[in-house]
C-alpha cells in the first residue's frame, strides 16, 4: 500500500483551473445576462448578412471558448510567481475578458451595434495582445487561443455587417 502523504493532491492541484476557468465562465454569464433580454426581439428582427450562424451555435461555442480561456490562464498562472511575464499577460488577460463583456452589454443590452462595432476591434486587438503574451509564458496557453482570436474576428465581422445592414 503506498504512503497516502506520497499521493498528489489532485483537489488542491486542480482547483486553480476550475477556478480559472469559472471566473472565464462567469464573465460569459453576466455577459448572457445582458445578451437575453435582445435576443429574442431587437435582434430577431435585424437584416443579418447570409453567414450569420443560427442562434444555438452560439452559446455552445462561447462556452468552449470561455473554458479553452480559463485553462490557458491557469497554465499561465501556474508558471509560478517567478515567471516576469506571467503578470503583464494575466493583466492584458482580464482587459480583454473586460473587453469581451463590454461588448455584449453594447451591442445586446443597450442595442448599439455601431458602438460595439469600435469596441469589438479593441477586443480582437487585445485578444491577440493575450495570445502573444501567454505565448512568452506557456507556447501552449498562447496555441489555446487561436480559437477565440478566429472567433472574435469572425463576431467583428458579422457585427460590422449587421451594422452596416441595419
Amino acid at each position: 500500500m503506498t504512503n497516502p502523504s506520497l499521493r498528489p493532491d489532485w483537489r488542491n492541484r486542480w482547483r486553480p483551473a476550475a477556478v480559472s476557468v469559472a471566473i472565464a465562465l462567469a464573465a460569459g454569464v453576466v455577459g448572457g445576462l445582458a445578451t437575453a433580454s435582445s435576443v429574442k426581439t431587437w435582434y430577431t428582427g435585424l437584416h443579418k448578412p447570409a453567414f450569420n450562424p443560427p442562434n444555438g451555435v452560439f452559446a455552445p461555442v462561447w462556452t468552449t471558448l470561455y473554458i479553452v480561456m480559463g485553462l490557458a490562464a491557469w497554465r499561465v498562472w501556474r508558471t509560478g510567481a517567478g515567471a516576469k511575464d506571467r503578470r503583464p499577460a494575466l493583466g492584458v488577460y482580464a482587459v480583454q475578458l473586460a473587453l469581451n463583456l463590454a461588448w455584449s452589454i453594447l451591442f445586446f443590452g443597450l442595442r448599439q451595434p455601431a458602438t460595439a462595432l469600435a469596441e469589438v476591434l479593441a477586443l480582437d486587438l487585445a485578444v491577440l495582445a493575450t495570445m502573444a503574451l501567454f505565448w512568452r509564458v506557456d507556447r501552449l496557453a498562447g496555441l489555446m487561443l487561436i480559437p477565440y482570436v478566429a472567433w472574435t474576428c469572425f463576431a467583428s465581422l458579422l457585427n460590422y455587417e449587421i451594422w452596416r445592414l441595419n
